[in-house]
């Protein structure tokens, strides 16, 4: 005979479904209420037909999507490669901050000053520092391309910030953990790959994944140095008539990429009992 749930039990669940049930109910009711207050007192202002018509016109969101989606291909690849880049350098950064020993004090300075500056510098500065003033140079053998520029600026900038997360992750493994690995008659650089690192990385996938949502949506300041991106190509589809939909068109493009990411990131948060995650840029 198989289990059955009390009387009493049975009564419980079904009270717990009738609250369930009531309180999704309320939080829909109270969602729509709200929305529609927003839109009926949004389109009730006096200037609401002069701002659909230049940010929300239909008609010019379908002719522009063409060339943004194309423009936000572009900062897709650029996202790809710079992030891959980011990680190598961040964990590399990482690895000489934590090194032991007088003899590295150079390197943990030098590891140090890099992170400083460049978390101080906004990435838009860097931005127009390698852009233009790298070019400007007209050194030999360097190219000229600012694509090439922009995605230097970003991986610099973020790699500084990818490596302190990297940082934070090695530091919360506990020392004996390394000593455990030292008595087993592994190298410290065996150490760090086989015992540490494994444990810090797992640590710190959440804060990693929400750099990525943000170097996602910076990958279209990239724009400033004349890079065709999505940011780019709504400017050039606005120039011609003056009409601002464009720029929304990228926008709900850059929005479609990150919410899926953001809800990623949340989903492995919480499995690993995180309430929130940081190391973000903005």
């Amino acid at each position: 005979m198989s289990w059955q749930p009390s009387e009493l039990q049975q009564q419980r669940l079904d009270y717990r479904r009738r609250r369930s049930t009531g309180s999704v109910v309320i939080a829909l009711v109270s969602t729509v209420v709200i929305i529609a207050a927003l839109v009926l007192g949004i389109t009730a202002t006096p200037g609401w037909p002069r701002v659909q018509e230049t940010f929300f016109d239909p008609a010019r969101a379908w002719s522009a999507l063409p060339a943004v989606a194309t423009g936000l291909w572009l900062n897709v690849r650029v996202m790809i490669v710079c992030g891959a880049l980011i990680l190598v350098v961040g964990l590399t950064l990482a690895v000489l901050r934590t090194l032991r020993g007088p003899v590295f004090f150079p390197v943990r300075i030098a590891v140090a000053a890099y992170t400083d500056l460049f978390r101080g510098l906004p990435l838009l500065l860097v931005l127009f520092l390698l852009g233009f003033g790298v070019p400007a140079l007209r050194l030999r053998g360097v190219p000229s391309d600012p694509l090439v520029w922009g995605g230097a600026a970003l991986v610099l900038t973020y790699s500084a910030y990818v490596a302190e997360v990297f940082r934070a992750g090695i530091e919360s493994v506990h020392p004996s953990q390394r000593a455990a690995a030292r008595s087993l008659g592994l190298s410290y650089a065996q150490s760090m790959r086989f015992v540490v690192l494994p444990q810090a990385v797992r640590r710190v996938v959440p804060p990693l994944l929400n750099d990525l949502v943000s170097l996602q949506k910076d990958s279209g300041l990239i724009a400033v140095l004349g890079v065709v991106d999505a940011i780019r190509s709504a400017q050039i589809e606005t120039a011609t008539d003056f009409n601002f939909t464009p720029y929304v068109v990228a926008g709900l493009l850059f929005v479609a990429l990150t919410i899926p990411l953001t809800r990623f990131t949340d989903w492995v948060a919480r499995r690993q009992g995180w309430y929130g995650v940081a190391g973000a840029t903005t």
